[in-house]
């Protein structure tokens, strides 16, 4: 038995903070269903508002654009149920064909509010307005339910209906201007969508701690957790400082505030590199020791901390001399075993190859008739006494609708099959909404 065995998530949720969350929660031992259309593209979801061929995909990749790279590069027939971005967050998850901008699909998913324990959504505030699903519509139905909403900036406010990823989010609260470099430019820092990552987790959390309230008070609530206020306590220290010696904290690229060497350090072969943190004296001569770097152990320069932080810029192209010498895994373990803190940076290929998830098991291999047998990302937590697993793989479109509007929501052979012939329900978009090589009807 799971911890959330037994509860019952609906998800209208895009692009990865919503869909995070309800990973989390359905990995806790949750039954979650994708609230999702057939009958109109939901964007930033299954990649089918910008359908590739083979061939753009293979230019795609070689120019580093990965994240809707399909199997084999292949978009197949069903290019949505290949999507990588969305098939690595929604295992253990079933699909529900349902448009809530319609009369038909509202109708289903106000029958299915009923039925749930929670509903999870992280669209702009306007979009669950249009749609007349806000929480104060919903707890009418289903006084007890929990309803989770992860707008970017909050549902009051002159920023409300501004719509925005993880990435302007952290733009906005200083992020990318933090984590950029002394000499650079926040553009330089890419797109890491770290608020979304950490909206996930904070949304699964609170949703557990609003089922304990509701186990002892019988009353379901809102959650209101906007990307932008959830993240920005991460960012506590440098607004603290600002706070109490009116000092602005200017990037930071990999330095420390008072560490040194901090950083990543090049080594031998081409782009490889290694992350090295010294924060003691005697951390600094096992490194010199490691490194055969006497001519810095003995500089006296670099003989305390202090001293080594004031010229930790001349100290880090020096240190560059010695570590590229080195094999960064090899350089990796020797650091450790002196007693410095260090890691490689690895690649995409090379974690997979990471000797410690694979002998925890880490990754799992999970099979899909529509994308064949592959490794995903296993379970963030491991506990005594309830061992867990990756039950089922990412959700083909609609797999799940005929049980779900059957058998949770009541609906005949008859109803069902009406919304089947009108195209409210399926499991595959209409030719209009698809590009010409994948019609039905050429």
């Amino acid at each position: 038995m799971l911890p959330l065995d037994g509860v019952k998530v609906a998800a209208v949720t895009v692009v990865w903070a919503g869909p995070h969350c309800t990973q989390v929660l359905a990995e806790w031992g949750a039954e979650v269903i994708r609230v999702e259309p057939i009958d109109a593209i939901q964007p930033y979801s299954r990649g089918a508002e910008r359908i590739a061929t083979k061939e753009q995909v293979i230019v795609s990749v070689k120019n580093g654009l990965t994240l809707s790279a399909y199997p084999d590069y292949d978009p197949g027939q069903e290019p949505w149920n290949r999507n990588p971005g969305f098939n690595s967050h929604s295992r253990n998850k079933k699909s529900m064909a349902c448009n809530i901008m319609t009369p038909e699909g509202k109708m289903a998913f106000l029958k299915l509010i009923k039925e749930v324990d929670v509903l999870v959504e992280n669209n702009v505030p306007t979009t669950i307005e249009k749609a007349g699903i806000t929480y104060d519509t919903l707890k009418e139905i289903n006084p007890r339910l929990i309803m989770l909403r992860m707008p970017a900036y909050g549902l009051s406010g002159p920023y409300k209906g501004y719509r925005a990823f993880g990435t302007h989010v952290e733009a906005m609260i200083g992020h990318h201007y933090i984590r950029g470099y002394p000499d650079g430019t926040p553009d330089e820092t890419g797109e890491a969508f770290t608020a979304d990552a950490f909206a996930g987790l904070l949304g699964a959390t609170a949703i557990t701690a609003a089922l304990r309230y509701r186990d002892t008070t019988g009353e379901g609530q809102q959650i209101e957790m906007p990307l932008a206020e959830g993240f920005l306590p991460n960012l506590g220290e440098f607004i603290l400082d600002f706070e109490m010696n009116n000092r602005v904290a200017g990037p930071q690229g990999n330095t420390h505030h008072s560490h040194a060497p901090h950083g990543v350090f090049p080594t031998s072969g081409d782009d490889q590199w290694i992350a090295i943190d010294v924060s003691e004296d005697e951390e600094w001569f096992s490194l010199c020791e490691v490194l055969g770097a006497d001519t810095l152990a003995s500089d006296t320069r670099f003989h305390t901390q202090l001293s080594r932080f004031q010229n930790r810029d001349f100290l880090h192209d020096e240190l560059n001399k010695y570590t590229i010498k080195h094999q960064k895994f090899n350089l990796f373990v020797e650091l450790q075993q002196s007693g410095v803190c260090a890691g490689p940076v690895t690649d995409d290929v090379e974690l997979l190859e990471s000797p410690q998830l694979i002998d925890r098991g880490f990754f799992e291999e999970l099979e899909s008739p529509v994308i064949g047998k592959h490794r995903y990302p296993g379970i963030m937590t491991k506990w005594v006494g309830t061992p867990n697993s990756i039950r089922t793989p990412p959700p083909r479109l609609g797999e799940h609708t005929e049980e779900i509007y059957k058998q949770l929501l009541g609906y005949s052979d008859e109803e069902y099959n009406k919304l089947l012939e009108e195209g409210h329900v399926g499991d595959r978009y209409p030719d209009h909404l698809l590009p010409d090589f994948l019609k039905t009807s050429k």
